[in-house]
């Protein structure tokens, strides 16, 4: 496990307490990424000083700035960002639109927001550079929010050319597929729905999440986060070169299943984990055992997110 290196949190937070931070120094990756690659999924918090954690906040994070961001994408080889607003800011989106700013046009941003949203402050964000709303169902990080109001806000961005991120874990799929099959608008599923990988690939739980892609064009998934999925952890396995080598059979079946519909991203700074934090050039490494041709490898880091985020 990388221990924690103390980074700060500004304006009188203090972390929650066993909180890992980002790990600095990450290696240049040996992959070396297509021209025009997305890092799809990342986050910024704080500074706390300038952009306070929201009073609701399940968690509370080291301060991650866009400075440090673009500066990570730079070091990685990356071309562009998407910004997804994290739960510790709530439905606060002044980090993530500050670093929209200051991005030169290179990153795109996935908000929070609430009913009490006006179409005025819609058009403004999506002019910074906004193109999604992310509704989160994972229990441990937010309170519940009524399905009527979500799917309110889904109809009033679907004009926008908007998209919905989706955020939950596999065993609630079943509970929530009406209401997702019913969104008006492209469906992006974080993390694959959060398969366990301790299962089967062809067992019922994954069949299902497959059967939602298959059944539904709308819907995307960001094939991201084997830190958060895996069993086995970074070492790679004997006789194999892969780190979180068991989330590979479940993320390469996604890509090769669905390669117009695929996202990848780091998830920086990687927020709530618990046993480790992942080396950043480690987890760029791990994409072409998920995407093994370079066709592949185009549409999950080049084609398609610049279709959905600039196009």
């Amino acid at each position: 496990m990388i221990e924690s290196t103390g980074k700060p949190t500004t304006g009188g937070f203090s972390k929650t307490p066993g909180w890992l931070d980002w790990f600095e120094g990450p290696a240049k990756p040996r992959f070396v990424l297509p021209a025009g690659s997305v890092d799809a999924h990342c986050h910024v918090f704080g500074p706390g000083d300038n952009f306070p954690y929201a009073p609701e906040r399940k968690y509370t994070p080291c301060d991650a700035s866009w400075q440090q961001l673009f500066a990570l994408r730079d070091h990685l080889g990356f071309e562009k960002n998407v910004i997804v607003q994290a739960t510790c800011h709530g439905a606060d989106n002044r980090a993530l639109l500050h670093a929209l700013a200051r991005s030169e046009g290179r990153a795109r941003g996935v908000v929070t927001v609430k009913r009490s949203v006006t179409d005025a402050d819609l058009h403004a964000m999506h002019a910074a550079g906004v193109r999604g709303v992310r509704f989160n169902f994972v229990k441990r990080l937010v309170d519940f929010t009524p399905k009527d109001e979500l799917m309110e806000i889904a109809q009033r961005i679907k004009p926008l050319g908007w998209h919905v991120v989706i955020y939950f874990e596999a065993v609630d799929l079943p509970e929530l597929w009406d209401f997702f099959t019913g969104l008006p608008t492209t469906v992006v599923v974080d993390h694959m729905g959060r398969p366990d990988v301790s299962k089967p690939l062809d067992g019922p739980e994954f069949a299902l999440f497959l059967r939602f892609m298959r059944e539904h064009p709308n819907v995307w998934s960001k094939v991201t986060c084997p830190e958060r999925l895996s069993v086995t952890g970074p070492k790679a396995l004997k006789g194999q070169q892969a780190a979180y080598a068991d989330v590979v059979p479940f993320a390469r079946h996604v890509v090769q299943q669905f390669p117009d519909r695929v996202l990848w991203g780091t998830d920086w700074p990687h927020p709530n984990l618990k046993d480790h934090m992942p080396d950043d050039g480690l987890l760029v490494d791990f994409i072409p055992h998920i995407a093994p041709t370079a066709e592949l490898q185009n549409k999950l880091l080049v084609d398609n997110p610049t279709r959905l985020y600039w196009g």
